[in-house]
């Protein structure tokens, strides 16, 4: 059998999703995109012109729900499949967008550069319990004009895994398009097989400003698929309950299913989110607070009441350190995000309000993701009725390490982690040099830096996608990037 938690109530789900369509209906949501506003009010929708305000009606947001697919597959740089979003599949990929990046050598947080973005490629693509990479943090060593399309580029190179991503400027997205194009060279080739998920981001309260709410209109008419990122948060931009920032995320994400399906009934969506508390001690936003973990749980259960996939950004820290938060925070919102069944859990690696990412975090986290994994196996029956002959083998042995039973299914009933959990006793620790669990994970990241395989693509393609990007560059005055064809092989 396998575990779960549920939070809500099917009564307190239909109440919630009543009163989130009330407020789409009563209240509206400010648009501030006329081109999109003349569209809605082209499918008979009421617009304020006055406020760039839309107010939606039941029977539409009831039709853009039926039209949004159950589920969908993802699929890497070489067309194998790596996801399947549906029921209560869980899939891992690192958090986004951070600012700042923690320096293993001076545990201090600096602005990250190319050659950062490169290990972390170089570190994902060895994590096997981490199906997908994100645009993680953002490299200060180009123009942040182009910051979310080198981004890409880098991941589209260095990784054969899908990639979580967005644009932050209307401008960057035909521009990251192009690279998919490239990668899988025709426009019906990445419909069937989409590379990326696009977050797209309501402002809240009930708002979508241009740039974002035109990245949902372009990713839907092409149909790249999509997870919708409201961020309320409660006592501060959204109701300090509960239960009424869940009302009001549930509103701001139905919006967005409304515009994607009215602009291609069928586009492939994510229920999902990175909500918060506000803690009104510190002005901040807690995403390692628990009470952020329950939102994000419960919204999930709406979405999938909904018979919508989800996601959710759960499974980070607040922590400023690689230190005892950190795990504490991670590991209590992974195993959440697993038990509850969230199809697309966005976090490992990420901390300080996500503002920060670390890859001896990244690591770490991923000995997380493993052991989740184990726990959503369950307990199950092994040749384990009747016990009568193993017990007759134990008596008599006094051990079974050696075992014809023990053989066969030591490795599938016990996971045995990496070496950055220590399992050793005391003595041999301290032979081993009394290392820390984050001097462990520093190691780990060295190992596999050093240990990866080139995984670039076919070179007509890479050429392509270097093609692209000195293009997208100069037309912003960035005649030379960090990275070039002829620096390639060093970075390799």
């Amino acid at each position: 059998m396998r575990p779960y938690i549920r939070l809500l109530s099917d009564d307190l789900i239909d109440r919630i999703i009543d009163e989130a369509i009330a407020i789409l209906c009563q209240v509206g949501v400010t648009i501030e995109n006329q081109s999109l506003l003349d569209f809605l009010a082209a499918h008979s929708l009421s617009i304020d012109p006055s406020k760039s305000k839309v107010f939606f009606n039941r029977q539409v947001i009831e039709t853009a729900i039926k039209a949004t697919p159950s589920s969908f597959k993802l699929y890497d740089r070489t067309g194998a499949m790596t996801h399947h979003f549906a029921d209560k599949n869980v899939h891992f990929t690192p958090g986004s967008s951070a600012l700042y990046f923690l320096d293993p050598d001076t545990a201090r947080t600096r602005k990250p550069t190319t050659v950062d973005y490169i290990n972390y490629t170089k570190v994902i693509q060895q994590l096997e319990s981490i199906a997908a990479q994100s645009t993680a943090f953002i490299p200060s060593d180009v123009s942040e004009k182009i910051s979310d399309s080198y981004r890409l580029f880098l991941s589209l190179l260095f990784c054969t895994k899908p990639v979580v991503t967005g644009a932050f400027t209307i401008e960057s997205f035909d521009v990251m398009k192009n690279f998919q194009l490239a990668v899988r060279g025709s426009e019906t080739a990445l419909k069937d097989k989409p590379l990326t998920i696009f977050s797209c981001c309501p402002t809240s309260p009930l708002k979508w400003s241009k740039a974002t709410s035109q990245n949902l209109v372009d990713c839907a008419i092409n149909s790249i698929p999509v997870e919708i990122i409201a961020m309320p948060l409660a006592g501060f931009i959204a109701p300090v309950t509960l239960t009424g920032t869940l009302i009001q995320h549930t509103a701001e994400t139905l919006s967005g299913i409304v515009i994607a399906q009215l602009t291609n009934p069928g586009t492939p969506l994510l229920y999902g989110g990175s909500p918060a508390i506000f803690d009104v001690r510190h002005q901040t936003t807690p995403m390692g607070a628990i009470e952020t973990m329950m939102i994000d749980c419960a919204y999930h259960e709406i979405g999938n009441h909904l018979g919508l996939p989800t996601q959710a950004y759960i499974g980070l820290s607040d922590a400023k350190m690689v230190d005892t938060q950190a795990g504490i925070e991670s590991g209590m919102g992974a195993l959440m995000g697993g038990l509850a069944g969230i199809n697309s859990i966005s976090g490992p690696g990420m901390m300080d309000f996500e503002n920060c990412f670390s890859l001896a975090k990244l690591v770490i986290d991923h000995e997380i993701c493993r052991m989740v994994y184990r726990l959503l196996e369950g307990i199950s029956p092994k040749e384990d009725f009747s016990s009568i002959p193993i017990m007759h083998e134990l008596t008599d042995a006094q051990q079974l390490l050696t075992s014809e039973h023990t053989v066969r299914y030591l490795r599938s009933e016990h996971l045995f982690p990496n070496q950055i959990i220590t399992r050793s006793n005391r003595a041999r620790w301290e032979a081993d040099g009394c290392k820390p669990t984050v001097k462990l994970a520093d190691s780990r990241v060295v190992s596999l830096i050093n240990k990866y395989n080139s995984s670039l693509p076919a070179k007509d393609t890479y050429t392509e996608l270097f093609k692209i990007m000195q293009t997208e560059a100069s037309r912003y005055g960035q005649n030379t990037l960090p990275i070039s064809l002829n620096t390639l092989e060093k970075l390799i």
